[in-house]
């Protein structure tokens, strides 16, 4: 069963300033510079459309591996990934269908290598940096290299005025609520144990970013 983030969030103690929507010169400084940064970006203003969005950048045939995202459940794109809507091969499909423990880690690790990988981060830097982290780094994984294609989505209330700023907000957003959702779906809490700053992508067209004007994830 998937969760929400409205699940916990009251909950849980976080910095709600750094959990807010950037106002106008914000955004568009933000997108300017994740541009000059070598991210694509599409902004939208609702979650259905962000889903829209996503489904537009992957064509039919492609392999295609998620990693665990609140955003990616919000939008509603782990239920249109898992049914029959589309023309792609859905690798958590496979991943998740295998018993034996060691195969089931070898075919994760296979499929950071998917033709498109989505995913979320845990901040944006109006200057042009995204900020991710993980406790086992299945996630952020595909994100410097392995996948082909990364789309990543993101709810503009993860956009903060500095890198520094992206930091906090990880250790004060985003652990907080991702260790209460861990404790209450594993019965285990979480660690910030693997982090991913990604400053450049220098692959024209690799990374796009869906920016939803949406409280979204954390």
């Amino acid at each position: 069963m998937s969760q929400q983030k409205s699940d916990y969030v009251d909950d849980t103690e976080i910095d709600a300033a750094l959990d807010d929507h950037p106002d106008d010169e914000t955004l568009e400084t933000a997108v300017e510079n994740l541009e000059a940064n070598g991210f694509e970006v599409v902004v939208v203003d609702t979650a259905d459309e962000a889903l829209d969005a996503v489904t537009d950048q992957i064509p039919a045939g492609a392999s295609v591996m998620n990693g665990h995202s609140t955003t990616l459940e919000e939008i509603g794109f782990d239920d249109y990934l898992s049914g029959d809507d589309h023309d792609w091969e859905s690798l958590p499909d496979q991943v998740w269908s295998i018993d034996d423990d060691a195969e089931r880690e070898a075919a994760r690790r296979d499929a950071q290598t998917a033709d498109y990988f989505l995913g979320s981060v845990n901040a944006i830097a109006a200057t042009g940096e995204l900020v991710a982290a993980d406790m086992s780094g299945s996630r952020i994984g595909a994100y410097p290299f392995a996948a082909g294609n990364v789309v990543i989505v993101s709810g503009t209330n993860k956009i903060v005025d500095s890198l520094d700023d992206a930091f906090d907000r990880l250790e004060r957003v985003a652990y907080p609520l991702e260790n209460e959702r861990a404790q209450e779906a594993y019965g285990v809490g979480s660690a910030i144990a693997k982090q991913l700053v990604f400053r450049k992508e220098m692959s024209e067209g690799r990374t796009t970013l869906v920016l939803v004007r949406e409280q979204l994830g954390y």
